[in-house]
């Protein structure tokens, strides 16, 4: 037996001799895993082996032709068009990345080098993302090698042969045997029962012989193992921790596409779509990680150079210039308001006591007092009509509802009297404590008109066609007597139908209204009508849009000003052609320019978008950067050599 277990022994030693002994080989020479770039991709119809020169026809903005191409130096210092063969692979540390309809997609690639790799070990990669000093964790990268995973499902078998053992029949704890023989000793009727113990109940069983089934049941069981069996119950997640060393991580993970290079390294592609901010400039992608055995971390991984992805947005043309738009100003203003005042039967007398006048007239008390203290307006007139309900006579209601104007207009020139006078009192006690004169020229008295509507027919119209108690054929019946011309005969009419009890109930009362209308002008104002100029905030609004990156919410809004801010929303959203159609119209200026050029590179029209990206660059000679970070333009950069001296 010694000598199987001595073999083993050697071989465990060789392993773990072999895994030291390559760690320690990381650790004296630091190896960590590449973040690069995946190449990009190469423009159709053009041999990787093939040499070719690069030259375009423009024209620049005074029509003269101009030949764009490849060029070099040569030993005389003379200009002369080279050959180009296209490298196979290029590695950079940066990248610009476009930013469209409010979101930016990170491509890296992630480098495991072959001496990284054991069939032992697990890589675990944590990519991070660094935008304005702030990390934020990205999905992780697992690579387990096939020992490693072997180990790992051996520990989940090994976990699961504890599960079996732990027993869920509560049977199981008997001792079957020992009860048998002591019922078939002590208890014979029972035993013979043991085939059909249903017959027998609990009460049964515990009257004849004393003890219950429960406590006969206990007592024979193996009370031992059922301590056993409790403690594997209580420790199923320490032998979880203790058979699965390293557990099978299924959240978090990502799984893009993963080649495998001729050397053995591992090459993971990792997609990441960031939604955009503003001000979102650049964002760095950094990676770090470990190399982990079945039992503890072997390796860290260092942290190797962050890529970095300069984000190029069209939100960065918007033409944050405040914009004014021309209002006329009126100098009369008018307001209204109305309310429901009862007056008791006949009478005309206001009285704030009766029905639900309380909180009418204290709303148009607040209202009045508002008006009052404006610092804009003062208070000219106010016309106050009343209505009453068609019941009764109309030459009484036209009395009536005279009345109850004048009424209500005295009611509240005494308020504003009153109100007045307070407010002059609490002006002299202020200027009595020594506060600052804020005296002002006594007000100008508030003209009331009082007006009258005795039967308020038009209203009447509104409320029965809306009305849900009543019928379609009783809504045709006052039809037909509305048409009746005298006041008194058409009332007579109604007041013979089934509905009327209705009318008199719900619509009628709704019927006596008071109406105020205020008539106030601008303090200072002189003039009838003044043109200004205020902010117009819709357009701002939309501008902001732009800046936040909600394309969609400043296209429907600038799309009717047709500005170059509404271009620029277009052009975000790839309405090419719309935003081509308002660049058309615009006078040209390097913004404009460069926007053609963006635009035309979409279309494939390289020519004239190198020839638009040319005039913006002598308007502004910014643009020599900018294109850099827009694709559509770093195309026609690489590929006709532009920007050099």
């Amino acid at each position: 037996m010694k000598r199987p277990v001595l073999f083993l022994a050697l071989a465990l030693a060789v392993v773990s001799c072999g895994t030291q002994k390559r760690i320690r080989a990381l650790r004296s020479e630091p190896v960590g895993t590449l973040l690069t770039l995946p190449q990009e991709e190469t423009p159709q119809e053009l041999s990787l082996d093939t040499p070719r020169r690069d030259t375009l026809v423009v024209h620049d903005d005074a029509g003269r032709e101009l030949l764009i191409m490849r060029a070099t130096r040569d030993e005389d210092g003379e200009m002369v068009a080279t050959d180009v063969i296209d490298a196979a692979y290029v590695t950079a540390r940066f990248r610009n990345v476009a930013e469209r309809h409010g979101k930016v997609d990170l491509r890296f690639q992630v480098i495991v080098p072959a001496r990284m790799q054991d069939s032992r070990w697990q890589l675990r990669l944590r990519p991070e993302m660094i935008l304005a000093g702030e990390r934020t964790p990205l999905d992780s990268i697992i690579i387990s090698g096939s020992a490693y995973r072997k180990a790992q499902l051996r520990g989940y078998e090994q976990y699961e042969r504890f599960l079996r053992s732990i027993m869920r029949d509560s049977s199981l704890f008997l001792r079957e045997r020992e009860l048998e023989i002591f019922l078939e000793r002590n208890l014979p009727q029972l035993y013979r029962l043991k085939g059909d113990t249903a017959r027998v109940s609990d009460a049964e069983f515990a009257s004849l012989y004393g003890v219950t089934e429960q406590e006969a049941v206990l007592h024979y069981t193996n009370r031992a193992r059922v301590r056993a069996n409790l403690r594997k119950l209580e420790s199923r997640e320490r032998m979880f921790a203790r058979y699965v060393k390293a557990p099978l991580v299924t959240e978090g993970l990502r799984l893009d596409t993963v080649i495998t290079s001729p050397d053995g390294d591992f090459i993971y592609e990792y997609l990441q779509t960031v939604n955009t901010q503003p001000q979102m400039k650049s964002v760095e992608i950094s990676l770090q990680g470990d190399i982990w055995s079945q039992e503890a971390r072997l390796y860290r991984i260092p942290e190797g150079e962050p890529l970095t992805f300069y984000i190029s947005s069209l939100s960065a043309f918007a033409d944050e210039r405040l914009r004014y738009m021309t209002r006329i100003v009126e100098r009369q203003v008018r307001s209204d308001a109305v309310c429901w005042i009862d007056f008791k039967a006949a009478s005309a007398e206001v009285d704030a006591g009766f029905g639900g006048n309380g909180g009418e007239i204290a709303r148009i008390k607040r209202h009045l007092a508002a008006l009052l203290d404006n610092e804009e307006f003062d208070m000219d007139s106010i016309t106050v009509t009343a209505s009453c309900s068609p019941e009764g006579e109309y030459g009484y209601n036209t009395r009536l509802s005279r009345g109850r104007s004048e009424s209500v207009s005295r009611y509240f020139q005494r308020y504003i009297a009153s109100y007045r006078d307070s407010l002059r009192l609490y002006g002299g006690m202020a200027l009595g404590l020594g506060t600052e004169d804020r005296a002002a020229a006594a007000p100008q008295d508030i003209h009331f008109i009082s007006r009258s509507e005795p039967e308020n027919w038009k209203m009447f119209r509104s409320l029965v066609a809306d009305d849900p108690a009543l019928s379609e054929a009783d809504r045709e019946d006052i039809a037909h007597w509305m048409r009746e011309e005298n006041p008194d005969r058409r009332e007579a009419g109604l007041r013979s139908r089934a509905y009327y009890p209705h009318l008199l109930a719900e619509v009628y009362p709704r019927l006596r209204t008071v109406r105020f209308d205020f008539f106030l002008h601008r303090k200072g104002m002189v003039q009838d009508t003044v043109h200004t100029t205020v902010l117009d905030t819709a357009y701002m609004r939309g501008v902001r849009s732009i800046l936040d990156r909600d394309y969609r919410t400043a296209a429907a809004i600038l799309r009717p000003y047709g500005d170059f801010n509404a271009a620029v929303a277009l052009c975000a959203l790839d309405y090419n052609a719309s935003a081509m159609d308002i660049l058309q119209r615009l006078e040209r200026s390097d913004k404009v320019e460069y926007m053609f050029a963006i635009l035309y590179s979409r279309l494939g029209k390289d020519a004239e978008a190198v020839e638009h990206y040319l005039n913006s660059c002598r308007l502004n000679p910014a643009f020599v950067h900018r294109g850099n970070l827009d694709p559509e333009i770093s195309a026609l950069i690489k590929a006709y050599g532009l920007n050099k001296e």
